[in-house]
Order: C-alpha cells, then structure tokens, then sequence
C-alpha cells in the first residue's frame, strides 16, 4: 500500500516546493528611503499642536500649508507696509489704524497663497529635505487640487483687501504679480533666489504711502523700498543656511552656498546698507533725531544677529532669523516715534 502511495506523495511535495516564495534578489529589494544629512535627522519647523486643539480636522493641513503655525512670514511681509503707512503719517500724527488692519489682513493673506504657491512649485524637492518633507503636499496631506483651490481662496481675500485700496494702490498691487509668479522658480536658475524675495516681499513700502496719499514720494519710498530689499537679504540668507546641505545635493541654489564662508561679512554688509537705506528715507521726510536714535536700537539689534549667529546650527539659524520680527518693530517704533515728536518741532 505504502509503495502505491510514494509516487503521489513525491509529486504533492513537489508541488509544495515550487509555491514556495523564493527569497528575493539583492537587485529586487527596494532602496532604503533616503536619509537626511548627519546631524538635521528629524529636524522640522512645523509647529501645528494649536491648530489640532483649535481647528477641525479637514482645515488643520491647510493652516500648515499657509505656515499659521509660523506667523513670522506674515510680520516680515507686513512691516515694510507698516513703516511706509507711518512715514507718510502727517507730523504730530499716527498712522492710519483702518490702513494697518487692512494690511495686516492682506499680508496674511498673501503670505499663506505665496506659501501654497510655493510649496506647489516644490512639492517633489520638499519630500527630500528634512526640514520640508513633512509639509502637507510633499506628504500628501493635500492634494494639487485641494491646495490650488485654497490658493485661489486666499488670493481671493487679497484682493478683496486691494480693492479697499485707492486706485494708485491697485496698480501697484497688480504690478507686483510678475515677482510673486517668479519667486518659486527662482531657486532652480540662479544662487540669488533671496533677491528675488527681496524685490517681492517688500512692495509694501510702495503700497503703504501710496494708501495715505493716492501717489508716491518717489524719494522717500524707494529708499524705503531699498532698506527692506538688504533686509530681506540679510534675514533670508540666514534662513537659507538651514538647508544648505541638502540644497547642495539638490542642486537648488541660495545665498548661503553661493556666499559660503564668506556669509558673515556679506550679512553685515547687508545690515549696512538695510540702514543706510533707512537712513536716506529719514531724510527725506526731514524725521528728527529721534527717528535716528530708534535706528541706532535697530542697528545694534541686526549687529547682534551677526555677531552671535552660528551658521552650522538650525535652529540658530531659525532663531535669528524669527528674531527679524523684533528689528521689524524697532524700525516701526522709530519711524511713529519720530512722527509724534515732529509736531513738538
């Protein structure tokens, strides 16, 4: 019985054998993800604990997508407008309360659309950098089509902000469309995308005396304009630090490779001429000493900055780099300062 078994019980194991799965070939195991440069593992700037308290689930990736969590964009795009709204104040006269709001919501605004805008543009770069790889496109949190339809909201609020605006305002405003368009793509053509930002972000100190006036003092705001250019050079650079490595590997260019270990002397080079700019603008508006004394605060706050930043740490390049919001305010405080005590002149 046993021997009229075996040629069944040969072929059953054998059949057995061949659905085993064979262990797969070196060439056939998938690559490890990559992983991020020595010493930036983990390293992230997205702070969204308030936003899983405060909101409902479906919108908690759409604030980390316009950077809620990080309100520092929206200070550094709003205060060259607050600086040119109080420099074309009246003497003895505050600057207009109902223009700062309505700035401060455009700025907002806008500094969440150009965020979606950007992080469109650079999805696939941000899934491989540390720092960006968990932002909600580059982790598909948000679809395209979510995020292109948040953008149109957002730009939508800015108008809306624009239009409440004189009509010399308006055509500023417009104006500025082409910089926003190509400040995303600018990293990918040159090592000088911050100057690009520079050109872009500060169209407030444009927009701001054109709102009190209906016209510009081509000769206080350009300088204006000019001190928040280096400004935004000097801060971006910085920020640019943060990702340099890897940025290197990409091949998307910035400031800190191109300036390297040369950065701090350029830095201070840049706070020179953020001042002088502020400085001239000063002048031709005849601001008082006191104006001047508020910029020497401001002035020993950017030198600070340089003196102490540590280009190899993020999270020192993160610090100073927020730190900017604080120079933002001495240079307000200043011009306001100086405002009121002209009509003792």
């Amino acid at each position: 019985m046993l021997s009229k078994r075996l040629p069944f019980l040969r072929r059953a194991a054998a059949l057995c054998s061949s659905a085993r799965p064979k262990p797969a070939s070196p060439a056939a195991v998938a690559p490890p993800p990559p992983t991020a440069p020595p010493g930036v593992e983990g390293f992230t700037d997205i702070d969204d604990a308030w936003a899983k308290r405060l909101l409902p689930a479906w919108l908690v990736p759409y604030s980390a997508l316009a950077r809620w969590d990080r309100p520092i964009g929206t200070y550094l795009l709003l205060w060259p407008c607050l600086w040119s709204t109080a420099l074309a104040a009246p003497a003895g006269g505050p600057p207009d309360a109902m223009l700062c709001l309505l700035f401060g919501v455009g700025s907002f605004a806008m500094r969440g659309a150009g965020c979606t805008a950007n992080d469109l543009w650079d999805r696939d770069i941000d899934r491989r950098v540390e720092r960006t790889r968990h932002r909600p496109l580059a982790s598909g949190a948000v679809g395209v089509r979510g995020a292109l339809g948040f953008l149109a909201a957002q730009c939508g609020v800015g108008l809306g902000v624009l239009a409440a605006l004189p009509t010399h305002s308006v055509v500023l405003g417009l104006a500025s469309t082409p910089l926003w368009t190509l400040y995303p793509l600018a990293k990918r053509y040159t090592n000088w995308p911050q100057a690009v930002l520079g050109l872009t972000f500060n169209w407030g100190a444009l927009m701001g005396w054109s709102a009190v006036h209906g016209s510009c003092d081509w000769l206080a705001v350009l300088p204006l304009y000019a001190s928040g250019f280096w400004w935004t050079m000097l801060y971006d650079t910085v920020y640019a630090h943060q990702d340099k490595r890897e940025d290197a590997q990409l091949g998307v260019g910035s400031t800190a490779l191109r300036l390297a270990k040369h950065t701090k002397p350029w830095l201070a080079g840049f706070g020179v001429a953020t001042m002088g700019c502020l400085g001239l603008a000063g002048a031709a508006v005849d601001m008082p000493p006191l104006y001047y004394a508020g910029l020497a605060c401001g002035a020993a706050h950017l030198s600070w900055q340089v003196w102490s930043l540590d280009l190899d740490s993020r999270a020192d390049c993160l610090s100073k780099f927020r730190s900017n919001h604080h120079f933002g305010a001495l240079v307000f405080a200043a011009i306001v300062a100086g405002k009121l005590y002209s009509s003792s002149l």
